[in-house]
């Protein structure tokens, strides 16, 4: 079951014509930083380009992600690695994507959760959920320990946008996972999704992508973008298993036109083994598990 706020938001993102709306977004900083060890692959240097904004339109941010740009609280930002170029922005055609049978299991195994979409926000129970998620990534990830502050969460999952929202997961009045997506006339981004370790075995991050699938269907989005596909880095490897796809073709400037190729089918896992380690979801990786975004 998924239902969603019927709120003058989601009418205006529908509605607003992307490339008529003038530009109101305001810069408060742009810049790429210096390389550090990357966090996918473990020979190689990685550095991001950021632009700190405000009052980002649904059309601007659609225009931003067409051209391979991530959105992360006030960061918007997209690789900037030489002369790597692993980092592929990925996006699914929703109309044309064909699910695998074990994808429509995850979906169906979802289907048990009440899922509600709205404006994210801030209480104890997502501050909890988000720190026994984050904890099952410290053990097996190596992850650093992090406690999140109210207002830590705040700039990094609730940060007021026109096109973010939440969907979250309930197991009657418990809340058990929570998707971070944005939404724009023709675009749905799933930013980030974390949830409780007891729902793993699931398989909620597959679950979380087929539900999103559907939900830009229903808002009539085209594309559903997943963030970066990395092809030697294990943890994002379940991202080239939902097919068709599309990849981004080098890193076009703001004025230049974006090309979107067809991706090759990518092999799936023989039965038994895990395409998705540990259930994650597109935005447990690209949010950078609490910390900065990769």
């Amino acid at each position: 079951m998924l239902t969603h706020t019927h709120e003058r938001g989601f009418d205006s993102i529908r509605t607003c014509p992307v490339r008529k709306c003038l530009p109101v977004a305001r810069l408060v900083r742009h810049f790429i930083e210096e390389p550090r060890a990357c966090s996918y692959l473990q020979t190689v240097k990685a550095s991001l380009e950021y632009r700190l904004m405000v009052d980002v339109t649904p059309g601007e941010l659609e225009e931003m992600l067409i051209r391979g740009w991530r959105r992360f609280g006030p960061a918007y930002f997209r690789p900037a690695c030489t002369p790597c170029g692993e980092c592929h922005s990925i996006r699914l055609d929703v109309h044309r994507f064909q699910p695998t049978a074990s994808q429509r299991r995850a979906l169906k195994r979802s289907s048990r959760f009440r899922v509600e979409m709205g404006r994210p926000r801030i209480d104890a129970d997502r501050l909890n959920l988000h720190q026994h998620w984050h904890g099952t990534r410290e053990d097996a990830r190596g992850w650093e320990p992090t406690q999140l502050t109210e207002d830590e969460y705040a700039t990094q999952f609730a940060f007021p946008s026109s096109t973010g929202r939440e969907m979250a997961w309930y197991d009657g009045p418990r809340l058990v996972a929570l998707g971070l997506v944005d939404v724009t006339p023709n675009c749905f981004s799933a930013a980030y999704f974390f949830y409780h370790p007891d729902i793993a075995r699931l398989s909620p991050g597959i679950g979380n992508v087929m539900r999103c699938v559907d939900m830009a269907r229903e808002l009539g989005c085209q594309h559903m973008y997943l963030g970066y596909r990395v092809q030697d880095c294990a943890s994002l490897t379940y991202k080239g298993y939902f097919q068709p796809h599309e990849v981004l073709v080098g890193r076009p400037a703001m004025h230049e036109p974006a090309v979107w190729k067809e991706a090759a089918v990518v092999a799936h896992p023989q039965k038994g083994a895990s395409s998705s380690p540990g259930g994650g979801g597109p935005s447990s990786e690209d949010g950078g598990g609490g910390s900065s975004p990769r």
